[in-house]
């Protein structure tokens, strides 16, 4: 017999054997997936539009599809309507950003239209892809063409004529992912800021990602070497449920320090690592158990400084004795308990403060889960309830928790910090639940927002040339300003605030960022802008440099 031979032998069988698919082929198909998306998730974080550290599309993906096939792991149901049930329920639950609740939306959708179904077939698969792109449509209030969105109804569209055309399971899934990969390099034809920042969009690229692994599968090429990798991932969400360890946290000065090789080495005795930087200068993050080794891997390599060693179990423990107090005046006075979400000490205290009833750690980056947004909102001794979510990324994760519980649940759509915090002022403990959240929406106008950071990518976006690495500023979430000075950017970014009738100006100082800087900005700003309360507060939130509130 020919090689030829057995190869059209070996792909028959296949075909043959994904005719259709039940619960546990499907199961195969999304280890699949999850193993390809997690291979690709940080390339996936690096298409982001604006040069600002953010919620990360690939990251956020990666860790609902894990909630996902965590749901599955040691499901024995055969059924694929079964399975897809169980996916939906564990991507919704572990469902982080934007993406990541689009993403559980179109689960959602598919699971409805398997319904009991023990196999489906390929019209079955390409309808269940219609209905995914339906829900997925519906979770967005106001949907964006040139997104994830577009590519789902695209890619479903093409699975469509490809099962109109062949009963055959391989040849609808190898149509889709096609037209996938060929939806995703539209999308800077639609949306202009795509092309204007010269990338396609994220979440369009994960989707195709994870829709190519399972045709990987399908096609029997070997994702079993990644297997090791994959797991590891998928375990560190449990690894922190046994023990926090310590945050390690250090800024890298040598000579010919090679980038990757330090990545690697550090990713093997820790967890969450981030390394990035140049040949001279590197800042890295990691969790480990012990703080040693990996504090001595940095001296070997070169001289560290701004050395930060936290203990997050301690650091948890404080949470949760703050969360494990009797409750408030707030929600004993009116029965309403406010939520809000934050990161950082400081801009916890301040929340705090206020009379926050509970604090959700989370923000650019670290997005809390829908399980983590619901889990809250049932700790609260109140049926009543105000969640604050402080960042556009975290808004659809807050609209699903809301309907998933029982009590009543007002969202108060504050995209930044300064905004959640003149909402919590325009709290009225007497008023009634709707008339407050009306009030709260109010106060979101009245506070103006700039954020102080470094850019993580070279970007030529809205007539702005960025370069990586340099100071940014964006007011009211627009970049507008870049530098290589921060007290010059800050104060271009003061020249483009409304600032004639405003009275207090108030800088949250980032854990990145030295007092001595925030300070003498302070001055500057007092010097130049006599009529304005200059406050400088502690916030400790990562990436960020600054946040200035103006009111």
């Amino acid at each position: 017999m020919s090689v030829t031979s057995s190869i059209d032998i070996a792909t028959a069988k296949r075909r043959r054997l994904w005719l259709c698919c039940n619960g546990q082929q499907l199961k195969l198909l999304l280890d699949a997936s999850l193993l390809w998306l997690d291979l690709n998730h940080e390339a996936i974080n690096a298409l982001n539009v604006f040069p600002v550290p953010d919620g990360d599309s690939g990251t956020n993906m990666l860790l609902t599809m894990q909630s996902a096939c965590k749901e599955i792991a040691s499901l024995p149901n055969r059924s694929a309507g079964g399975i897809m049930q169980a996916v939906a329920k564990g991507a919704l639950m572990g469902a982080r950003g934007n993406s990541g609740v689009i993403l559980s939306q179109f689960f959602r959708g598919m699971a409805d239209s398997f319904g009991e179904k023990e196999t489906i077939n390929a019209a079955e698969f390409a309808h269940a892809l219609r209905e995914g792109t339906r829900l997925a449509y519906q979770g967005v209030q106001k949907p964006v063409e040139g997104t994830i969105l577009t590519v789902a109804r695209e890619l479903s569209e093409a699975a469509a004529r490809a099962a109109a055309e062949s009963d055959d399971l391989h040849h609808v899934l190898t149509a889709v992912v096609a037209e996938a990969q060929r939806s995703v390099a539209r999308t800077p034809e639609i949306f202009p800021l795509l092309s204007e920042a010269g990338v396609v969009d994220a979440g369009g690229q994960g989707l195709f990602v994870i829709l190519q692994g399972a045709l990987k599968l399908v096609n029997g090429e070997k994702l079993a070497v990644n297997r090791v990798r994959a797991r590891a991932a998928s375990l560190t969400a449990l690894k922190a449920e046994a023990g926090w360890g310590f945050d390690i946290q250090y800024i890298l000065h040598g000579e010919n320090l090679h980038v990757d090789q330090i990545r690697q080495t550090i990713e093997s005795m820790g967890e969450s690592v981030l390394v990035v930087g140049d040949s001279r200068l590197i800042k890295v993050h990691a969790h480990a158990p012990t703080p040693g080794p990996i504090l001595d891997y940095g001296v070997m390599c070169g001289v560290i400084s701004k050395v930060i060693v936290e203990n997050m179990e301690e650091q948890v423990q404080q949470i949760l004795k703050s969360q494990a107090k009797p409750p408030i005046a707030a929600e004993a006075i009116s029965g309403i308990a406010t939520i809000v979400v934050a990161s950082g000490a400081g801009l916890q205290r301040v929340f705090d403060s206020l009379g926050a009833s509970r604090i959700v750690t989370g923000g650019a980056t670290m997005n809390p889960s829908v399980e983590d947004l619901l889990k809250a909102i049932e700790a609260v001794d109140a049926r009543n309830v105000i969640l604050l979510p402080n960042d556009k990324n975290i808004l659809l994760a807050a609209q699903q928790a809301a309907q998933l519980t029982s009590k009543a649940v007002r969202i108060v759509p504050s995209i930044a910090i300064p905004q959640g915090i003149a909402a919590l002022l325009a709290y009225n403990f007497q008023a009634n639940l709707d008339t407050n959240a009306d009030a709260m929406n109010r106060a979101l106008n009245t506070v103006q927002t700039g954020e102080i950071t470094r850019a993580v990518r070279t970007v030529s976006i809205d007539g702005l040339n960025v370069r990586e690495g340099q100071i940014i500023a964006l007011l009211n979430g627009v970049l507008c300003v870049a530098g290589d000075n921060l007290s010059h950017v800050a104060l271009e970014l003061l020249r483009r605030m409304t600032l004639v009738s405003a009275e207090i100006l108030t800088i949250y100082v980032g854990q990145d960022a030295s007092g001595a800087e925030a300070h003498d900005l302070a001055d500057r700003i007092r010097t130049t802008y006599r009529h304005l309360t200059v406050e400088v507060v502690d916030g400790g939130q990562p990436h960020t440099l600054f946040i200035i509130s103006v009111e």
